[in-house]
């Protein structure tokens, strides 16, 4: 191959590792992606350390951590000056780069060309969204366009379906319930729609009289295997390209899904790892072993550093993330089992975990109302159901210190404070109290979700 290879990204927002079929879901959610991915690597312990989007993104896109990026935030609009994202590092070695659906967000930042599609509420008569098709008429003439040229190129797409509202259209709506959604009986959703912030736009995209927590799960995985389908369409058209074996292809996340979990509704905030844990899966055709599968713990900082490795593409710049490609390769790489966490999405939060400790540290009072302290024993207590903070006062302060001796070394070497600490959520002040907090937050239907999304 006489020039660099393409790359051409898939990133997918909200998907849940453990919702997909690849990393052992009980429903075949995503069929074609698990099947792709058998010609290459994945990771299986993934973590976006800093959610939700923006940050997530950010970490992505630079190598850096949050302290790198001075990013933690969801409505911060940049990258801290003289931290270049992938985009433009490829652009200065002679790629062309193309993001569909990305544009105005810190880490969308740097692409030669920007394409849209609709990729939120119903946009068709039957009343659902049909987000992947939408983005599949820009992005496979996209594809076309760029693989007539005689550079190298990259081809961003971030694909929405996962991210609420769910609303897959037929066949794939009725694939995984086939039960009564509105049953009487059923008592779940009303603390659903209780819920001041979140109810009155969940109401606006479940069937009226939804009462079954599980129905809407069950649309969240049948939007997953909507859009694994029509990811099959762009991987079907490379193929047809004769581009495999000139294209890297990657899938990853910028963060989990919360669903019914942890009071954290239909949404992605909460420091729990079905937010923090990703899916990360890598092809590239003759390049790459074969269905191999990693445990190391990784991170999104990790992807910058290893996709420029296995690009060829030399890399002096400072990075806080590193290569996975030793690994691939059967070397040593160093471990990182433990490490910082945050979130400023609704709330503002932090952490520490550990492979088998998870502290979360509340910097002001949230709109759930917990408490300040959250220790989960995660060997234990994988799904994080059972705060043991009050029972174990020595591994909470022994956390703390780590936490904060970890943040006072990345402040010594930055410069600056941690972000976390200079990032607020309303007005520039904290929240002195829950119930601030919970009055102050609203989402009314899908049009005021969009432009919460515009502000990124």
């Amino acid at each position: 191959m006489s020039k660099k290879p393409n790359l051409l990204f898939f990133g997918i927002d909200s998907l849940r590792r453990d919702h997909m079929s690849h990393y052992g879901y009980g429903r075949l959610t995503t069929p074609n992606i698990s099947k792709y991915a058998e010609g290459g690597v994945t990771f299986n312990h993934c973590f976006s350390a800093h959610i939700p989007t923006t940050p997530g993104y950010s970490n992505m896109m630079t190598g850096r951590d949050c302290f790198g990026t001075d990013v933690v935030a969801l409505a911060q609009k940049s990258i801290i000056e003289g931290v270049p994202v992938l985009a433009e590092i490829l652009r200065d070695n002679g790629y062309t780069t193309t993001c569909v659906g990305f544009q105005g967000n810190a880490g969308g930042r740097g692409y030669d060309n920007y394409l849209s599609f609709s990729g939120w509420g119903p946009d068709h008569d039957d009343g659902r969204a049909h987000k992947a098709e939408n983005l599949n008429d820009v992005a496979i003439p996209e594809l076309e366009r760029l693989a007539a040229q005689d550079k190298p190129f990259m081809l961003f797409l971030r694909h929405m379906d996962p991210h609420s509202p769910y609303l897959a259209p037929a066949p794939f709506k009725d694939m995984y319930f086939k039960g009564d959604p509105c049953d009487p009986a059923d008592k779940r959703m009303q603390k659903v729609y209780d819920f001041k912030p979140f109810g009155d736009y969940i109401k606006s995209w479940v069937p009226e009289g939804c009462t079954n927590p599980d129905y809407v799960i069950a649309q969240y995985d049948a939007a997953v295997t909507y859009m694994d389908c029509c990811i099959q369409q762009i991987l079907t058209r490379l193929k047809e390209l004769n581009l495999e074996e000139d294209t890297i292809v990657i899938f990853v996340s910028d963060h989990g899904e919360t669903l019914y979990d942890h009071d954290c509704y239909f949404d992605h905030h909460g420091l729990y790892d079905c937010t923090l844990v990703v899916p990360l899966i890598l092809r590239w055709k003759g390049h790459l072993p074969e269905g191999k599968r990693y445990d190391d713990y990784c991170q999104l900082k990790d992807v910058t550093p290893t996709l420029l490795e296995l690009m060829g593409i030399e890399n002096n710049l400072p990075m806080e993330g590193r290569s996975l490609l030793p690994l691939v390769r059967g070397e040593h790489r160093d471990a990182e089992p433990e490490f910082y966490i945050t979130e400023c999405t609704w709330m503002r939060k932090h952490g520490w975990r550990t492979p088998e400790w998870k502290l979360i540290v509340a910097l002001e009072p949230d709109f759930h109302f917990k408490p300040e302290l959250e220790l989960y024993n995660l060997i234990k207590d994988p799904e994080e159901n059972h705060n043991v903070a009050a029972e174990n006062p020595e591994v909470v302060e022994a956390l703390k210190t780590r936490m904060y001796a970890w943040i006072a070394k990345r402040e010594k070497e930055t410069g600056r404070p941690a972000p976390i600490y200079t990032n607020f959520l309303m007005n520039g002040r904290p929240f002195v109290s829950s119930q601030e907090a919970y009055d102050s937050k609203y989402i009314g239907g899908i049009a005021d979700a969009v432009k919460l999304q515009q502000k990124k």
